[in-house]
């Protein structure tokens, strides 16, 4: 019988996975279970590595996957955080994330797209192709439509260079759906389904501390209450994009400051003053009027 014996504790800090998915946590506001999936998949792919490295026989796990969500979930974060952890565990040669578009694919004009396609796989390979909104590659409706063709050339892709590139398709989880159903070879190649959820307001009033913490302004009492009514307001909005619309309301706020302190010149400011955003620089946004 085979005594082999491996210290987990010990390979599981030498890939620095622990670190990554540390930073996860840190990073990342809520979404916990994406982060409970990423673990998840981490921990396969280090079992799969210590499985290889004592002669067991195993199969290629497969690594594309499909995240989604509403904008501004954090998807494009957590496929870094992946692209880290598959270079780590030795899954990915560089570790790099490609991130592209339709555009980047799809040409307008026969023998277009396959050129431009193989080029952005060109550039991925070795690393993780994450494509955003990828419900835009398929288009049945239109005839003279060159997306099928970029299909095509993925789908290979995927199936026979799964050693050299991993995928990641992203987008609303409802045209996602119908993509897939439109695309079963496609669909078929993808073991990692990730849904995204949207952040409560208590999660997108954190975020937004963090992201004002990064630029040195904080919140007093009355803008923090402010603010929460904000975003509860402004989730009932159409468009609304989670931390990527928060990110834009605390511009904006910031912007009113800036303009409230310099009406005000003359004056003698101080620190706390320019650090402090007020409920008014809040308040004067347009979904309160």
């Amino acid at each position: 019988m085979n005594t082999t014996t491996i210290n987990l504790q010990e390979e599981y800090h030498k890939t620095e996975i622990a670190k990554i998915l540390n930073l996860l946590d840190e990073e990342l506001i809520g979404l916990a279970p994406v982060k409970s999936r990423i673990r998840e998949i981490a921990a396969l792919l280090l079992i799969d590595k210590l499985r290889q490295s004592v002669g067991i026989t195993s199969a290629h796990p497969g690594l594309h996957m499909s995240f989604t969500g509403s904008p501004g979930t954090g998807k494009t974060t957590v496929g870094l955080k992946m692209a880290d952890i598959l270079y780590q565990l030795g899954y990915s040669k560089k570790g790099h994330l490609l991130t592209v578009t339709r555009d980047d694919l799809v040409g307008q004009y026969i023998g277009h797209t396959a050129p431009k396609t193989k080029e952005v796989l060109k550039k991925a390979m070795g690393g993780v192709l994450f494509i955003d909104e990828a419900y835009y590659l398929y288009k049945p409706d239109n005839e003279r439509d060159y997306g099928s063709e970029a299909i095509e050339i993925l789908l290979q892709v995927m199936e026979n260079q799964r050693d050299d590139l991993v995928v990641i398709l992203a987008g609303y989880k409802e045209p996602m759906d119908k993509f897939y159903e439109s695309n079963p070879g496609l669909s078929s190649r993808i073991a990692n389904h990730i849904d995204f959820p949207d952040y409560s307001v208590n999660e997108l009033l954190q975020i937004s501390k963090l992201m004002l913490q990064d630029q040195q302004y904080q919140l007093t009492n009355d803008a923090e209450i402010a603010l929460g009514q904000y975003i509860a307001k402004r989730k009932e909005k159409p468009l609304f994009a989670n931390a990527r619309s928060i990110k834009n309301a605390l511009d904006r706020a910031r912007m009113r400051q800036a303009n409230r302190i310099f009406d005000s010149r003359g004056q003698i400011l101080t620190k706390k003053e320019l650090v402090h955003l007020e409920a008014q620089d809040i308040l004067q946004s347009t979904i309160f009027k």
